[in-house]
């Protein structure tokens, strides 16, 4: 593999050539093993859902077998399989929302679950029309909300409540539709059973059913997760961290927190900093405890806490490749099963907690809502008392690390947007108001999410920073979570200086605001931070969010969660720019129908494009034309 493909940041290269030196497997290795990829596979036409297969069907039309055993033709199949997608990726962010609620139901005073952030516990339960909000006791309330939240998993009927943040004229398309979501496990379950064997057979049947199955992770599970999230652990702010696997202290004990649920993070920080625990790890030899976050964990901590970001996706491997990390504890999604293995090569300590994600050859430490800290505690105390049997001679520690700025909610966007409410025109603070005016008078030609994962298709972090860039060169805003918020902030976008990248027009809103051009909005749960700033810019206009110059872009995608992620924001009216082509492409119509024909009844579609200035050149049309509809 060319280290054109390895690396953008030239970490990828010394650490691919430290694992060779101390006889690691990566993943570089695996891929390479992997040869050429299956055809049938890439085109989304290999079916395996009952025994008288697996079934592949031609991507070809007219060449080879054009339907399986059943008689499902190419658009069935690629069409069950992308729903199926769609189910597995909205189950893990919604079933992750689930852990969240059940922590805020063993709240309490006097606990290390508590409610951080009560504004936000009482404005939520008034926006659900909970009786005295304003004056229930706050654990009485809290345990309300946690219960009425449960329910919007199982309710029988109904749709979810947060659908009501949206102007009206995107209920009516929902509800016109039938895509308005109904209760969160109700559409995974009925989705997974349109899959089955001999059910549904209609491209575009499944389609619909598989967008509202999206809908129900990004205004349920997703919403939930990241709005309970900010009620237990407090609404991030603006704060300065630093990453990259520069990072990792030589002189510190190092433990890895990776994965995605904040239970179990926060717990860890907590524990970290007991004073008795620090002063086991000085007793060690160490100077203290250094917490690191990797992937959607590590955003989670540092809008928080201003915990420090050793990577995203592709540098977990490489974080245990410095030789230097005492632990490395998980909980959920994205944890590669070669980690264990890869730890043994080294004296880390690999710590899985969840009974959803067991990995062979683990230490697990189960992780309870109802003994967290104590749980924490444990795992800390094992990695303080490993810190004695690291290998000097294996420790090798890039010197690369970056000043970043984190911990734009909302909540903080808007905050940073009263600085420059105009008081002449007696506008209100708290509002979207200022972003819609520099948008509208063409100061910013519009706005861009930028979210998702890293892939080995694709040079590590090259799409993300390099559609980043050319946006903000081209007066567009960016909002980003995930691992591609984390390429960001080891690209240095996520920093006040980086105004300098930007067109006039852009820069001189980042000097005015005080921003950076590149705002760091979370995990990719927290995708729902960005629906919702986009919708309350649709309502302060007074339009559908549809007209607006916005798109959600993710360049380097891997997962299914990244999949229902896509469905929610084509189906909230946004266009969607994937630059890994999904595995589509053997179902010709089904594909014609995400890029092209769904346009007409959800109002947005899908994009797929893998050069990330062409896609850029399509992003700056789509702007141009909406802006021209619009008039401004």
């Amino acid at each position: 593999m060319s280290n054109e493909v390895l690396n953008y940041d030239k970490i990828a290269e010394a650490s691919l050539a430290k694992a060779q030196r101390d006889g690691a497997e990566t993943m570089w290795d695996r891929r390479a093993a992997q040869k050429t990829q299956c055809g049938f596979g890439e085109a989304g036409v290999c079916c395996r859902i009952c025994t008288m297969g697996p079934c592949r069907v031609s991507p070809v039309p007219g060449k080879g077998a054009e339907r399986g055993i059943c008689g499902a033709n190419a658009d069935t199949i690629v069409a069950r399989n992308t729903a199926r997608m769609v189910a597995a990726g909205a189950s893990a962010h919604s079933d992750h929302a689930r852990d969240i609620v059940h922590a805020l139901h063993h709240s309490k005073a006097e606990g290390p679950y508590k409610v951080r952030d009560e504004a936000k516990l009482r404005r939520i339960a008034k926006e659900w029309d909970v009786v005295d909000a304003d004056t229930k006791e706050t654990y009485a309330l809290a345990h309300e909300m946690a219960e009425l939240a449960l329910e919007e998993f199982g309710k029988p009927f109904g749709t979810q409540r947060f659908l009501k943040r949206a102007p009206k004229a995107r209920q009516e398309i929902w509800a016109r539709e039938d895509i308005a979501p109904r209760a969160i496990d109700m559409e995974v379950v009925t989705l997974m059973h349109s899959t089955h064997m001999g059910c549904a057979a209609d491209y575009e049947s499944l389609f619909r059913r598989a967008m509202r199955t999206g809908m129900a992770d990004g205004w349920g599970g997703s919403m939930i997760g990241t709005e309970f999230s900010d009620i237990l652990y407090g609404t991030p702010t603006a704060r300065a961290s630093s990453s990259n696997l520069g990072v990792i202290d030589a002189e510190m004990v190092n433990i890895m927190v990776h994965g995605h649920d904040p239970n179990l993070s926060e717990m860890v920080v907590l524990a970290a900093q007991n004073p008795e625990m620090v002063e086991l790890a000085k007793s060690k030899g160490a100077k203290g405890i250094n917490i690191v976050g990797m992937c959607c964990t590590g955003n989670e901590m540092t809008m928080r806490h201003g915990i420090k970001i050793a990577g995203n996706f592709y540098q977990q491997e490489m974080a245990i490749i410095t030789g230097a990390m005492e632990a490395v504890v998980v909980d959920v999604q994205c944890i590669f099963p070669a980690l264990p293995e890869l730890a043994k090569t080294y004296h880390t300590r690999f710590v899985s907690t969840s009974p959803k994600a067991k990995i062979a050859g683990d230490i697990f430490i189960e992780f309870s809502e109802a003994t967290g800290l104590d749980n924490a505690a444990e795992i800390v105390k094992l990695a303080v008392e490993n810190f004695p049997n690291r290998d000097a001679s294996k420790v090798e520690i890039p010197d690369i690390k970056q000043d970043t700025m984190v911990g734009y909610s909302v909540e903080t966007i808007i905050e940073h947007l009263d600085a420059v409410v105009n008081s002449q025109l007696e506008d209100e603070l708290g509002t979207v108001k200022p972003l819609t005016d520099v948008i509208y008078a063409g100061v910013i030609r519009g706005a861009a999410g930028v979210v998702g994962c890293n892939n080995p298709k694709q040079q590590h972090d090259y799409a993300h920073i390099t559609v980043m860039e050319e946006l903000i060169k081209r007066d567009v805003i960016c909002v980003v979570t995930g691992c591609a918020a984390q390429a960001a902030a080891k690209a240095g976008l996520l920093t006040l200086e980086a105004k300098d990248k930007c067109g006039r027009g852009l820069k001189e809103v980042c000097e005015r605001v005080n921003i950076p051009p590149v705002l760091h909005m979370g995990s990719c749960v927290d995708i729902s931070r960005i629906l919702h700033i986009v919708n309350l810019c649709a309502d302060q206009r007074g339009v559908d969010p549809a007209l607006l110059p916005v798109v959600g872009i993710a360049p380097e995608w891997m997962s299914e969660k990244a999949v229902a992620i896509a469905n929610y924001v084509v189906g909230s009216g946004i266009n969607t720019y994937l630059g890994v082509i999904p595995p589509v492409l053997g179902g010709p119509n089904f594909t014609k129908l995400m890029t092209e024909d769904c346009q007409e009844f959800i109002g947005a579609h899908f994009v797929f494009e893998k050069d990330p200035i062409v896609m850029v050149d399509k992003i700056m049309e789509d702007m141009e034309a909406k802006r021209v509809a619009l008039g401004i």
